[in-house]
């Protein structure tokens, strides 16, 4: 059994996390990956600091593989007659422009469908194809300020702040894939392409899940509330003798259990405790006596004992720990890649585990128009003095 998406081709004209990440997501299920580059430097992440291998940036290397770059001018004629030949033998062209560059290009939908009727494409961009702010420019920052993820995340008193990872540009990237995966199922039923259009904007905002609906029926407006849970308690980060832990209480069976196993018993059934409604109406109470209790002992010991007790709990690692962790290892999210240029190195796994390919295609990312001869060569029959006049001309 193949990966998903084995015999998709994608023409992917996308630069920057949003678009990356999408793609290389696409490439690990299977799909064929022609990254279109510009002649002139490629995606801007292949110069993005600070840590270099070989001279190949580390952030490029981490959301690129399993992909072949071609060098292609589009704003050249003769660069856009090769992309509509590409445009014929593919299925999918994805972008992350801002609105309007594509019809530019001549790669927007209208023009390219005339090409390939069956053709899908995505667009992702900040705000979306339509509306007062389509034309504004936007990056991670501005969308997580934008959806409101930004004011309640951090702790109390204290400014707001961006999540760790860039959930703006992440969140438009994981939409994408599921898009393109049923707009691909679609066609196959209907026979007919389509155009998608994502908003960054739209993404994120639509993960705000029950903080939207805690406003939509209970007016209430989320605010900062650090490692904790605006419904559930205890379910927060606690200080240990020498560092940090979690424990997450989410449904009821656990109280008991947690009470029992650090030695405080008599909680369990404490009236002001024996409920979540009433832990929340007692939140501080609660959390100051269970901090108390987890300071006198070291995070090995609890986790030691709540883990043996059944209770869900975990340190809170750093990113060297997460990848010395024992489950993280078993399940392969690290993995080698061996690259022309800079030989061996680790970089992370492929979370979905199939059948047919349980590690996921580990190919290594590209050099800027690695594979530039060989599309035109092998997929479009180009011979070999075209492709030198091709050079020439700075079309490739």
């Amino acid at each position: 059994m193949q990966p998903s998406l084995t015999g998709v081709r994608i023409l992917d004209l996308s630069r920057m996390l949003s678009g990356d990440f999408g793609s290389i997501l696409l490439g690990d299920s299977g799909a064929e990956i022609i990254k279109i580059e510009d002649p002139d430097g490629g995606d801007p992440l292949r110069q993005m600091p600070p840590h270099f291998l070989k001279g190949e940036s580390a952030y490029f290397l981490s959301i690129n593989r399993n992909k072949k770059s071609i060098t292609l001018d589009l704003t050249k004629e003769k660069g856009r007659a090769i992309f509509y030949e590409l445009v014929k033998k593919s299925d999918v062209v994805f972008d992350n422009f801002r609105p309007g560059i594509l019809e530019k290009l001549g790669a927007d939908y209208e023009t390219i469908k005339k090409h390939n009727p069956k053709i899908i494409s995505c667009s992702i961009s900040s705000y979306g194809a339509t509306g007062p702010y389509k034309d504004l420019p936007g990056f991670d920052l501005v969308i997580q300020a934008l959806s409101g993820a930004m004011s309640f995340t951090g702790e109390p008193g204290r400014e707001p702040v961006r999540m760790g990872i860039p959930m703006g540009d992440l969140a438009g990237s994981l939409y994408a894939v599921y898009a393109i995966s049923t707009a691909l199922y679609a066609r196959e039923k209907t026979g007919q392409g389509q155009r998608i259009d994502l908003s960054l904007l739209d993404c994120l905002v639509s993960l705000l899940t029950y903080v939207a609906q805690y406003y939509f029926i209970g007016n209430e407006i989320s605010q900062p509330i650090g490692s904790g849970h605006m419904s559930v308690v205890p379910y927060r980060v606690y200080q240990t003798k020498d560092g940090h832990l979690t424990v997450a209480v989410f449904v009821e069976k656990f109280w008991g259990k947690l009470c029992e196993s650090i030695g405080l018993a008599e909680c369990a059934d404490d009236p002001k405790y024996c409920s979540t409604a009433m832990r929340l109406k007692n939140r501080d109470e609660v959390n100051e006596l269970l901090g108390k209790k987890f300071r006198t002992e070291t995070t090995d010991h609890w986790i030691k004992k709540l883990s043996a007790d059944g209770i869900p709990a975990a340190p809170v690692n750093t990113v060297d720990q997460v990848f010395s962790n024992p489950q993280v290892l078993h399940r392969k999210m690290v993995v080698e890649i061996n690259h022309p240029k800079c030989g061996k190195y680790k970089m992370l796994g492929h979370p979905i585990k199939t059948t047919g390919c349980p590690d996921g295609p580990n190919e290594p990312p590209p050099l800027l128009g690695e594979h530039t001869e060989e599309i035109l060569d092998k997929l479009l029959g180009y011979r070999l003095t075209e492709i030198e006049q091709l050079k020439k001309d700075r079309v490739i």
